[in-house]
């Protein structure tokens, strides 16, 4: 193994807390070498759970120090541009927890400063290491449900109450359109990269609210000749919740209820074992696989069979594994700034879509 890739997660809260340091920590070849954290109780928590990492105060301890080789953004989304340029003009390498701005043109300045001093961005898209996107994709890829013509994604919450003493909950891009948004975009865009139109309504939905706090994006596509329309909705009045997925093809139809199941592990405080030890990391359980619906008899009288189909584990050190190869030129990026860029042009365009009450035709300058 070679020197390990020096790494300061820069943030506390929930991101650096559950979404980083642990899974940093689990990656042979990364070293989770400082935490910035300013805040004295967090501080604490921190040095109590990874003592082998200094505690620093200021990000611009970590950017000066010639010892960190990568830079991890976990902190509130106003923050994200300054931080990742001036990770960047000190010569780290970066990720950014989503978005990684709140418009497309500041992704595309940071992208062309990455380019320019020759590191890495890679945008937190950890959603695409999840068990149902997992599961999706294969059922795609292996034509299970033959050719897809709808999918409906969706994450929803029940926070009928403002949240005090929260930054998502106040400010402009910290609506649900920035927080939930870019993983149910990124997602589409992995599936099926450019759609041709948008058409969404974001909007607030609760008695108080200072926030957007719903959203509907529809994407129509044209895949080889054929339409297939993509629903992206989050909700914060959703006490039944939604299914994760419902799919429908020409074959079948697979539905998905609950969500992944990492990071309510990490939240109760599991930590992910190191990648490539024998100890499994949260295989679903079979009561929560999703089912899939197939026509065993397509003519009159129809016939159908369900059973439930059996989901890919998620994983998100997978992600940091690829930061990793990719640092070391291993491996290309597997999700590259050049992804945030059209996630974040496409809410751009799912706000303009909303404002206007229309449908809008999708461009990429990328």
């Amino acid at each position: 193994m070679s020197t390990p890739i020096r790494t300061a997660v820069l943030g506390y809260g929930l991101a650096g807390r559950v979404f980083h340091c642990p899974f940093v920590s689990a990656i042979p070849g990364l070293e989770l070498t400082a935490i910035v954290v300013s805040n004295s109780d967090r501080a604490a928590a921190a040095a109590a759970a990874y003592p082998q990492s200094r505690i620093v105060a200021t990000a611009d301890e970590a950017f000066a120090d010639p010892g960190i080789d990568l830079i991890v953004v976990g902190t509130p989304n106003a923050t994200h541009v300054d931080l990742v340029t001036r990770a960047l003009r000190a010569g780290k390498h970066v990720v950014c927890d989503k978005p990684l701005a709140t418009n497309a043109t500041d992704v595309l300045t940071l992208i062309t400063l990455a380019k320019h001093q020759g590191k890495l961005l890679a945008p937190f898209h950890n959603r695409r290491y999840d068990t149902e996107f997992l599961t999706l994709r294969q059922l795609i890829a292996d034509n299970t449900l033959g050719r897809i013509v709808q999918v409906l994604a969706f994450y929803d919450r029940y926070r009928p109450l403002v949240r005090p003493n929260t930054w998502k909950e106040a400010g402009p891009g910290n609506g649900l359109l920035y927080d939930l948004g870019p993983h149910l975009v990124d997602q589409a865009v992995a599936l099926y990269g450019k759609p041709k139109f948008v058409t969404a309504s974001i909007r607030r939905e609760r008695d108080v609210t200072h926030i957007e706090d719903a959203v509907d994006i529809v994407f129509d596509y044209e895949v080889e000749g054929r339409n297939i329309r993509y629903q992206c909705s989050a909700s914060m009045l959703a006490a039944d919740p939604s299914p994760r997925f419902r799919v429908h093809g020409t074959h079948g139809s697979y539905t998905k209820q609950g969500l992944d199941p990492q990071e309510a592990a990490l939240l109760g405080g599991a930590r992910p074992p190191q990648l490539g030890s024998q100890q499994p990391w949260l295989p679903e359980p079979e009561t929560s696989w999703g089912t899939l619906t197939l026509a065993t008899k397509q003519t009159e009288p129809v016939e159908l069979s369900r059973k439930p189909y059996p989901s890919i584990p998620g994983d998100y050190r997978l992600f940091y594994a690829n930061v990793r190869d990719a640092i070391r030129g291993d491996a290309p990026l597997a999700i590259p700034a050049e992804d945030a860029y059209r996630v974040i042009r496409l809410l751009d365009l799912a706000q303009q879509s909303s404002d206007q009450q229309r449908t809008l035709p999708v461009t990429f300058d990328l």
